[in-house]
C-alpha cells in the first residue's frame, strides 16, 4: 500500500510515505535558513522517494523557540529562505509541509534571553537541559493567549507565501499547545482548562485563525500527542474524542505522538509506537490519520497501513541516517 496515492484536503501525494519531523538545527543563530539546511531536505527530496517531507519544529514567536539554531518562521523576512526549502521539496517531486510550533515551558531563557510562558507556571518536563537562573515559565493570560494565536496564524501565512503545501501545527511532545492539552500541566481553571473542550479551547482558536490566514487548498494539519502513558495524564480515549473535536473543527489531518514523554515511549521498540492510539482514532474519525515511531522499513510501513492502523507512515531517524532508505 505504501505506493498508493491519498489526498489531504486539496493536495494529492504521490504515495503514503512521509519523512516525519527530526530537528537538525542547521539554521543561523538567528533562525535563518543555511544552505546545509536546505540540502538536508534537498538530498531527501531527491533520493528518498516519499510523497511528502514535513520540516522539523519551525518557532512562531522569539519566546516560542526551543534550541538554539532552530528556524525560525517568526518574522516575515523568513519567508525568503523557507521559499529555497520548499523548493528544494517541489523540484524533486515531493510535497512540503512546514511544522509550526510554540514550544512554551519547554522554552529556556538561556537560549532565548526572554522568559518562558505556558497555560500554568509550572516547569516543563521538556526543560531537561535547562540550566540554573531559567526560572518558571509564566502563566499566560488571555491577552497573552490572543497574541500566540495570531502568531501561529502569521506563521502559517509565510509558510503559504514560501510556497509550501501545507503546515502541521505542533500539539505534541510537552510544547505549548500540548501543554494546555495535557492535564499533567494545564491546571488552570478558567476557559482554556478543565474539560477536554476547555483545554482543546486554544486549538481550535488557532485551527481557526490559520484557516482563515491561508487559500483554500493549502493543507492544515496537527501533530497531536493524543496519550501521556502516564497516570494523570491524557488518555486513548481523550485523543479519540480529541480528534473529534479537531475533525470538526476543520483539520485536514492527524500525526499521532507521544505527549508528556515527547516521541519515545519507554519499553516499546516495536514498529509503530502509538499504534494503540492511531487505531482508536482512526476507527472514530474520517480525517487522515499519520503515523510515526519505530518504523524502521518499508515492509514494515506496509503492514501498519494494510491492517488500518494509519493511512500514511511517517520516517523519522532512518532517513536522517539514510537519506537513501526507502529505496535501498
Amino acid at each position: 500500500m505504501v505506493d498508493e496515492p491519498i489526498r489531504i484536503g486539496a493536495l494529492e501525494l504521490k504515495n503514503r510515505l512521509a519523512m516525519a519531523p527530526v530537528a537538525v538545527y542547521k539554521a543561523t543563530e538567528e533562525g535563518k535558513i543555511t544552505p546545509e539546511a536546505c540540502a538536508h531536505y534537498q538530498q531527501r527530496a531527491q533520493l528518498s522517494g516519499v510523497g511528502l517531507i514535513i520540516t522539523e519544529h519551525l518557532f512562531i514567536a522569539p519566546e516560542g523557540q526551543a534550541k538554539p539554531c532552530q528556524i525560525s518562521i517568526s518574522r516575515d523576512s523568513d519567508t525568503i529562505g523557507l521559499s529555497t526549502l520548499a523548493d528544494a521539496c517541489h523540484n524533486n517531486g515531493v510535497a512540503a509541509f512546514a511544522q509550526i510550533s510554540h514550544a512554551g515551558g519547554a522554552a529556556r531563557k538561556s537560549v532565548m534571553g526572554l522568559d518562558p510562558v505556558a497555560p500554568t507556571a509550572m516547569v516543563s518536563s521538556q526543560a531537561w537541559v535547562a540550566k540554573e537562573g531559567d526560572g518558571i515559565p509564566r502563566e499566560l493570560d488571555a491577552e497573552g493567549i490572543a497574541r500566540i494565536v495570531a502568531a501561529f496564524a502569521d506563521a502559517a501565512r509565510r509558510a503559504c507565501e514560501a510556497g509550501f503545501d501545507g503546515v502541521e501545527i505542533h500539539s505534541a511532545h510537552a510544547y505549548l499547545l500540548n501543554e494546555f492539552y495535557s492535564p499533567l500541566h494545564n491546571k488552570r481553571t478558567d476557559e482554556y482548562g478543565g474539560t477536554l473542550e476547555g483545554r482543546l479551547r486554544i486549538h481550535r482558536e488557532v485551527l481557526a485563525a490559520v484557516r482563515a490566514a491561508v487559500s483554500d487548498e493549502f493543507v492544515v494539519g496537527m501533530r497531536l500527542g493524543g496519550c501521556d502513558y502516564e497516570e494523570g495524564g491524557a488518555t486513548i480515549e481523550d485523543a479519540v474524542e480529541a480528534a473529534r473535536i479537531l475533525a470538526a473543527s476543520g483539520v485536514d489531518y492527524l500525526s499521532l505522538s507521544g505527549g508528556w514523554h515527547a516521541w519515545r515511549r519507554a519499553g516499546h521498540e516495536e514498529p509503530g509506537w502509538f499504534a494503540d492510539q492511531s487505531r482508536a482514532v482512526k476507527a472514530a474519525v474520517d480525517t487522515p490519520i499519520l503515523l510515526a515511531g519505530g518504523i524502521q522499513t518499508p515492509e514494515q510501513a506496509d503492514v501498519l497501513l494494510a491492517d488500518g492502523t494509519c493511512d500514511i507512515a511517517g520516517i523519522g531517524r532512518p532517513l536522517l541516517k539514510n537519506p537513501s532508505w526507502p529505496k535501498n
